[in-house]
């Protein structure tokens, strides 16, 4: 059996202070972080006031931020994003507010420049086999099929 340290309800708060301080987080990521120091529900409850209060944790930023980083430094689709920021929790309606963050012409710039790499780096004689292949990729990257379709036909 491990040995669990014990803590001061002010030291976990100080620890998920400092953990949100480090990186924009949503109210799941801390919930989940909080379970591991088995609080009574009245004390998680204060620490997520206090989080929120000091403007620790917002999600609204949290989704902002997840979105446009997730886009320009991992090139996700916006079908990607939504599905991630859904298993975070985060409410439909910050998720939509979330992807406009994400300029159209940047997308659509980002997208263009995927599926040229992609074709690119295939060795597929097979046209038809070629373009499924770029159309799965870009489909597991959260691009929309119908943009993708839109593309390859240009």
């Amino acid at each position: 059996m491990k040995n669990k340290k014990s803590y001061t309800i002010t030291e976990i708060r100080d620890k998920l202070t400092a953990y949100c301080a480090y990186q924009d987080r949503c109210h799941w990521e801390v919930e989940n972080k909080m379970k591991d120091y088995y609080l009574a529900p009245e004390a998680e409850d204060d620490i997520m006031l206090y989080l929120m209060r000091e403007n620790f944790l917002n999600e609204e930023r949290f989704a902002e931020s997840f979105a446009r980083g997730k886009f320009y430094q991992k090139s996700w689709g916006r079908n990607k994003i939504k599905i991630e920021l859904k298993r975070k929790k985060i409410t439909p309606r910050l998720i939509e507010q979330a992807l406009k963050q994400i300029d159209a012409n940047d997308y659509y710039k980002t997208m263009e420049k995927l599926i040229e790499k992609k074709i690119s780096t295939l060795n597929e004689p097979d046209s038809y086999k070629k373009k499924q292949k770029v159309i799965r990729y870009m489909l597991q990257k959260g691009y929309e099929y119908e943009l993708i379709k839109a593309h390859l036909e240009e």
